[in-house]
């Protein structure tokens, strides 16, 4: 199986491109990325050369993964959010050398017309609401809303709010159990005995 790229899409040669990978209309990758495994590119992204995504992740229309932005496997990226790589940009002034790292952990969502500020890592299964501006680390599990971004609660792996009662919650779609210590949220399959 080899991915698919629609005809208005520009690849750069160089470019690694998973197996399964579907790339949709006006796309452009840059000839330094690497993208993973059945990966959804939709209309109008473009990817720079310093720019890593894994596999099964998801980015939706109208947006700029820029160089210095790692994605791990299993990210939805929702329509038109933004990702920055200078935290002081003046167009007078070049700080091409001056980037900052981002990382997006397995499983996050980022929703629609949120804003990661470069520089953040955004946890494992955390969960951006739309409209946000992320500007600082966000935890595990974190549910996020508002700007800039605040911690409102906690989200399961699958993606539903989770309420905890004396250190416990359970996702109710799946029924997984998960454990809320101080400030840290663990599904009961990763709690060590």
């Amino acid at each position: 199986m080899t991915a698919t790229v629609h005809p208005t899409a520009i690849v750069d040669a160089g470019a690694r491109i998973g197996a399964g990978t579907h790339i949709w209309h006006w796309v452009h990758v840059c000839a330094g990325a690497t993208i993973g495994q059945n990966c959804s590119l939709g209309q109008n992204v473009f990817v720079g050369n310093d720019v890593r995504i894994g596999s099964n992740v998801k980015i939706q229309n109208n947006v700029s993964v820029y160089d210095a932005v790692t994605l791990e496997d299993d990210v939805f990226c929702g329509p038109s959010m933004v990702f920055t790589n200078v935290y002081n940009p003046r167009s007078a002034v070049s700080r091409k050398n001056e980037y900052r790292r981002t990382l997006v952990r397995q499983g996050a969502t980022l929703g629609a017309n949120s804003t990661i500020v470069c520089g953040t890592t955004v946890g494992r299964y955390a969960f951006i609401g739309a409209g946000a501006v992320v500007n600082r680390d966000v935890p595990d599990f974190a549910l996020m809303l508002g700007v800039p971004a605040r911690q409102v609660g906690w989200m399961s792996k699958h993606g539903e709010r989770l309420v905890f009662a004396e250190g416990r919650a359970t996702c109710a779609a799946t029924g997984e159990t998960y454990f809320l210590q101080g400030d840290v949220c663990t599904p009961e399959s990763e709690v060590v005995a």
